[in-house]
């Protein structure tokens, strides 16, 4: 039972809160005071942001628009039940970095060693197929002529240059995310007076009043789209290391990820640190974890909702109901020629280079979440002494390189692609959210261990994803064996 924050918790002494980490894998923790709480927000605001921009992906600009170009606005509900669920995952991937500075992989691992390699490996599995890079390239060929597969091609070679040149990489994909965000709420603004009508906007309440499950799309398209609005899969786990570069809570104490090249990069402990749980640290605590909720809200959930509201809403209003629309990409490219119809070419046009940087930012995230959980798994179970920019640097090259080639041997339809990363994301957050109960409720002092509302969620995602998860799977049996 928690303590009154003017004692310290009976028992709790620092040996027996170290002793709570497993040390087969990793060293036992340091034990430091929780650094000051924030009592200006503005600067900290990042790590929610570049969540929600990274997120601005496939779900948003591709499977939410596709579902309702072919049903309408009845699943758009979804969304907003995939946001709430994962806020609450987010928020405990974040509580135990807060309070330890350790990734929430290492966290795992310190349980079973490999535990962290398991979802690099998933994350690896999942983002391989370059969907997003493609999306981009598809958009950017209609604006621009050429072949999308030499374009993507192109794309994932800028992404390496950008993540392994940038001095500190945090910093250079915040200001990217940053600025797709800006770029696709002025779009929504513009969108919102010009392309969306009054029929569709009287169409809005459908959302709330006619919600229904649309299975004649199949279960991997539904379950990818409600796994990957906002994130999914290893992104939220990268949580975790956006924040600590961001300097969240104990992660203060954590340097940042630096380019190899330009920039100087530190050498990081394998293991974290932990605060006892007396009057002063609590105060900061509490501090700490007030701001990360607030921040999560008013950036991850609220950016996010209001994007798939919108492309949701513009598909509904453009293409809904068009005969012969195709079912792929390229009902974007039917959606882009009916806003010029209506609005004017240069609406077209915009529609179309908005999403494309928005996909290209993306991408970069991607690579960059996709590379980081395998360097930090590889530096904290099996390298301690390695040079953690460096292999991240080697994995972004190396995921670069994997991407041009599935896009050489002719894997190059981005819907067919988003779905096996998104399928794979929803398996991985079935795993994980039974983890987090784990190491949030065996590993942290009680004081600060997740309860109550916050651990009934965990468990609903383990169900939601868990039974997605096996719906699809037996889904794709009966498809390939007949039934």
């Amino acid at each position: 039972m928690a303590q009154p924050d003017d004692t310290r918790t009976p028992g709790v002494t620092g040996t027996a809160l170290v002793d709570a980490f497993p040390t087969r894998n990793l060293d036992k923790p340091e034990i430091r005071d929780m650094p000051e709480d924030p009592k200006k927000y503005f600067r900290l605001i990042g790590p929610g942001i570049v969540a929600a921009g990274v997120g601005l992906a496939s779900g948003e600009f591709i499977l939410y628009p596709y579902i309702a170009s072919q049903v309408g606005l009845v699943f758009v509900w979804a969304a907003l039940v995939g946001l709430i669920t994962q806020f609450f995952i987010n928020m405990e991937i974040e509580r135990y970095t807060l309070a330890t500075g350790e990734t929430v992989l290492a966290g795992f691992s310190r349980y079973w060693r490999h535990w962290g390699l398991v979802f690099a490996i998933l994350t690896y599995f999942a983002n391989l197929w370059p969907g997003w890079a493609t999306s981009s390239a598809t958009l950017i060929s209609y604006l621009f002529g050429g072949t999308p597969k030499w374009i993507a091609i192109g794309i994932l070679i800028v992404i390496g240059l950008i993540l392994t040149l940038a001095p500190v990489v945090y910093n250079a994909l915040e200001k990217a995310q940053m600025l797709k965000v800006a770029a696709v709420l002025t779009f929504f603004l513009v969108a919102a007076i010009f392309a969306i009508g009054a029929s569709a906007w009287a169409d809005l309440p459908q959302v709330v009043t006619r919600p229904r499950i649309p299975i004649e799309l199949g279960f991997a398209l539904l379950l990818g789209a409600l796994a990957f609005a906002g994130a999914g899969g290893g992104q939220n786990l990268c949580q975790s290391n956006w924040i600590r570069d961001k300097g969240f809570g104990m992660g203060t104490y954590v340097p940042k990820l630096e380019s190899p090249i330009t920039g100087k990069p530190t050498a990081a402990r394998s293991n974290g640190y932990i605060f006892e749980p007396n009057q002063e640290n609590m105060q900061r605590w509490r501090g700490w974890w007030k701001f990360a909720n607030i921040e999560q809200l008013t950036t991850f959930v609220a950016i996010t909702f209001v994007t798939i509201l919108f492309t949701s809403l513009l598909a509904f209003a453009t293409v809904y109901g068009l005969p012969d629309l195709p079912n792929n990409i390229n009902f974007i490219r039917v959606e882009g020629e009916v806003l010029a119809e209506r609005v004017g070419s240069w609406f077209m046009y915009l529609f179309w280079a908005i999403g494309a940087f928005s996909l290209f930012a993306a991408a970069l995230g991607i690579v960059d979440y996709t590379s980081r959980l395998a360097a930090d798994v590889i530096k904290s179970n099996y390298a301690h002494n390695a040079n953690e920019s460096k292999v991240y640097a080697g994995l972004v090259w190396g995921l670069v390189v994997i991407g041009m080639i599935v896009l050489l041997i002719g894997l190059d339809q981005p819907i067919v692609l988003l779905v096996i990363s998104a399928v794979t994301g929803g398996f991985m957050m079935f795993i994980y959210s039974g983890l987090l109960i784990l190491i949030n409720r065996k590993t942290l002092p009680e004081p600060i261990k997740v309860r109550g509302v916050r651990l009934g969620v965990l468990i609903w995602a383990i169900l939601l994803f868990g039974t997605l998860s096996v719906l699809t799977f037996q889904a794709q049996l009966e498809r390939l064996f007949g039934g």
